[in-house]
């Protein structure tokens, strides 16, 4: 079929010169894929419209004060209790425990200094990772045993599948496997580099962060041995937080350099694209009733991005929390968000003769834990 006097005038504007059948097809083609951009954008806005988003913001503030650095929070949701690891010597290192609705007081585990706490579901034992590892009972909060473990414990991560606790170091043995029920040492494996967050599938698969590689390591927790590894690609660096949406199978990884939420898909490591997110990340959480990823920030800010499909995703809110509040811990039956932080005071001065300045001192008594939700 000949081309319209209309067609022509098209080809010979945008081609002169060459193959009209080849200039009508190339703009055909440039059309078809403005449009399919424009139906991008038009479906991305009526997502958006039909889930009217709900901000989040700050609901309780708890200046608890006290003495010992901080690094991991854990939120007991069944058993109602948020876990405060207080890193020190003697006294200063403690376990300090608090309501989980109200934010008061609700005991100690005294004179032991880790980062984080796992809790299992189903044996109803809490585990410190500490060095040893210090185990109780998460109701009573009586102490049951303390266990033997090699590497430097860090993270800690509670697998439901069968029952296990998996306690991170930096340093070989990465991970130290933990059965739940009597505290006994499964297994250690080493993972290659430097683990930060992990979670679980509860269905034999975990994953995690890791840190020095720009990875998303894949552990049959089963075999309990590693069985994948997803390169990043440079979309995001040095990553300390990992959140997971378990029905759509999609990770988030925080990472810090760059400053990136990385969306991966579990079940093959496909990269789905990248947000930016605060300075100095820590860890990441997912609210599955409003399908957000949450990733806290040393520089005082909350992120959050919006899975509105499983291939499309988008900021939606920075909140303003406060300095220092790296790490996060997401409360399954509220939906509330519980972040940890301190005052400090100015850095130090760097030394005379040059290098790298001390860190600024934490003031005293300004430990606060901030609630957060819609």
């Amino acid at each position: 079929m000949p081309l319209s006097a209309s067609h022509r005038r098209v080809e010979r504007l945008l081609l002169p010169g060459s193959d009209r059948g080849v200039g009508y097809t190339r703009l055909m083609r440039r059309s078809f894929f403005i449009a399919l951009s424009s139906l991008a954008i038009f479906s991305l806005i009526a997502l958006s419209a039909d889930q009217k988003y709900i901000p989040y913001k700050i609901l309780k503030t708890a200046k608890v004060g006290g003495a010992g650095g901080f690094d991991y929070v854990c939120a007991d949701s069944v058993n109602r209790k948020l876990y405060v690891p207080r890193l020190g010597a003697g006294a200063n290192g403690r376990v300090t425990v608090f309501d989980l609705d109200t934010l008061a007081p609700a005991g100690e585990i005294p004179n032991v200094s880790g980062h984080g706490v796992a809790v299992s579901a189903k044996s109803k034992h809490a585990f410190l990772s500490s060095k040893p590892v210090t185990m109780w009972d998460a109701k009573t909060l009586a102490p049951i045993k303390t266990i033997d473990v090699e590497g430097a414990p860090d993270g800690i991560l509670y697998d439901s599948f069968n029952d296990h606790v998996w306690v991170f170091s930096h340093r070989a043995p990465n991970a130290t496997i933990i059965k739940a029920k009597d505290g006994t040492v499964v297994g250690t494996l080493d993972l290659g580099g430097a683990p930060e967050q992990a979670v679980s599938d509860g269905n034999g698969r975990i994953y995690v962060d890791i840190e020095d590689k720009g990875e998303v390591g894949v552990i049959d927790s089963k075999d309990r041995k590693m069985i994948g590894r997803y390169d990043l690609q440079h979309l995001g660096g040095q990553c300390a937080g990992l959140a997971f949406d378990l029905k759509n199978e999609i990770l988030f990884a925080a990472c810090r350099d760059p400053q990136k939420m990385v969306i991966l898909r579990a079940v093959d490591g496909k990269l789905l694209g990248a947000e930016s997110i605060g300075q100095g990340v820590d860890g990441a959480v997912f609210n599955p009733k409003y399908m957000e990823a949450l990733s806290s920030q040393r520089d005082g800010t909350l992120t959050v991005v919006r899975e509105y499909n499983p291939t499309v995703f988008g900021p939606v809110q920075t909140l303003q929390t406060m300095s220092g509040g790296k790490t996060l811990a997401f409360d399954a039956k509220t939906g509330h968000v519980f972040i940890i932080a301190a005052e400090y005071g100015p850095p130090p001065a760097p030394p005379a003769g040059g290098g790298r300045a001390g860190r600024a001192q934490m003031l005293p008594d300004s430990f606060t834990i901030l609630m957060v939700g819609k």
